[in-house]
């Protein structure tokens, strides 16, 4: 049997009913962090984009908001991920399930829950077959090489397609993919544009599966993509029976924005400082990362282009040293620093550990050394709170929920934050209503 065939197997017959209390209660909590995303994706340069452009739109369609949700949940970067396949699944499956599903008459709350594991289970276990830890540094974007499939699962779930259109589904998915967008990063950049019409692909591949339209199944285990790309899959990454463990119970929540490979060491410096080390007495940082990612987090900031400002190792310790409640201000990129935030970022030097690769690419670790004096502080960290090792709480969650979204009142915020706890319990129109509201007053 075709790879594909196998998972289009697990994401039907293989999720329905199997949904255990302990990952419900993980999809939960995954889909109030991800509303929060969304919501405040539409408080920066590009959401703001990304929404006018839907506007001046002549058609109002189902695939249309897909594309529009996915991309402003993504574009947050304070969504969730998967370490080791480099996928960030919540931002593309969940607006993706939440709108088809509030779309739908009622799809009850148990087929949106597995829609919503089973379009995390095809993203990740796609991430993993290319090697999303090593193709990303090769400008190969895991999260859009996968988010039609992702998408396509969902869609497959919950138009209840059998595990032979679901498979035809991934199959045509799989033939929209695309390795990546470039790194234009400026506020009019089309990476987002392009990654929320990415997503939206998965449905019209679903739709066109259910229509009765066939693909190539053999995808996965002929040459195509080693001809097309030059990867070689891990097949065996994709066919895996369900365990006991699915992907969401693996998948990361991000603790405040920022590039999820900046997170390790800005944690070990929030921990040292609050300690007792005070940010003015340092002297010096010594940094040290697996090589993979080095040079995307050792540089400082450039005006207008807000990446920069994500990717930045220097400039997120400097926030943390001094302005910490701005690490969740998803929209921050100011035009000039301060002048302690630069000196600070002065002091930051980083450097590539190979022996941090023993951790690599499960978990995304830093060695922080800081210097006050003679005195000197040491970090080592692999794993942060939002990480299943140190998972989240609700209130968490909750603090979590009301920091990204404090440009809104907090009346909002907890109708906001209730709307999103309902929605594994009653269909989510109201939730997409509540959504549209936040997203008009932004």
């Amino acid at each position: 049997m075709a790879a594909l065939q196998i998972l289009g197997h697990v994401i039907t017959d293989g999720m329905r009913g199997q949904i255990s209390d302990p990952t419900r209660t993980r999809i939960g909590a995954h889909i109030t962090d991800t509303v929060g995303a969304w919501i405040a994706g539409a408080h920066t340069p590009e959401g703001r984009r990304l929404l006018a452009a839907a506007e001046a739109a002549a058609d109002n369609d189902l695939r249309r908001d897909i594309a529009v949700h996915c991309a402003l949940a993504r574009l947050s970067e304070v969504d969730n991920i998967h370490l080791a396949s480099s996928v960030t699944p919540g931002g593309i499956v969940i607006p993706a399930a939440l709108t088809i599903a509030a779309a739908r008459v009622k799809p009850g709350s148990a087929a949106l829950l597995e829609a919503i594991a089973a379009g995390t289970e095809t993203m990740v276990r796609l991430g993993l077959a290319i090697d999303g830890a090593t193709v990303l540094y090769r400008g190969i974007w895991p999260t859009y090489f996968t988010a039609a499939c992702g998408v396509a699962a969902v869609a497959s779930r919950l138009y209840d397609l059998d595990p032979m259109q679901s498979a035809h589904a991934l199959a045509l998915s799989l033939t929209f993919a695309a390795p990546g967008v470039g790194h234009h990063n400026a506020a009019s950049t089309s990476r987002w544009f392009a990654l929320g019409h990415a997503a939206s692909g998965g449905l019209v591949a679903a739709q066109a599966a259910k229509a009765g339209f066939t693909s190539d199944l053999n995808l996965l285990d002929n040459d195509f993509l080693s001809r097309i790309y030059g990867i070689t899959p891990d097949v065996n990454a994709v066919v895996a029976a369900p365990g006991s463990q699915l992907a969401i119970d693996e998948t990361s929540i991000k603790p405040w924005c920022a590039a999820r490979q900046t997170i390790a060491a800005t944690h070990g410096l929030l921990e040292i400082i609050d300690r007792g080390v005070s940010a003015d007495a340092i002297s010096a940082i010594e940094l040290s990362v697996p090589p993979p990612y080095l040079r995307m987090i050792n540089h400082g900031v450039e005006a207008g282009n807000r990446a920069s400002y994500l990717t930045s190792v220097q400039f997120r310790l400097a926030l943390a040293a001094y302005d910490r409640a701005r690490l969740y201000e998803v929209g921050y990129a100011p035009t000039q620093l301060t002048d302690e935030v630069k000196t600070f970022m002065q002091k930051v030097s980083v450097a590539a550990d190979p022996e941090l690769l023993v951790h690599y690419p499960k978990a995304w670790p830093a060695k922080v050394v800081v210097r006050t004096g003679s005195d000197v502080t040491q970090r080592v960290v692999v794993a942060v709170p939002g990480d299943p090792q140190q998972p989240f709480k609700e209130q968490n969650i909750e603090d979590k929920f009301h920091r990204v979204l404090a440009f809104t009142t907090a009346d909002n915020v907890d109708r906001l934050l209730a709307c999103s706890r309902l929605a594994c319990e009653s269909p989510p129109l109201a939730l997409i209503r509540e959504i549209s509201l936040a997203r008009a007053h932004v």
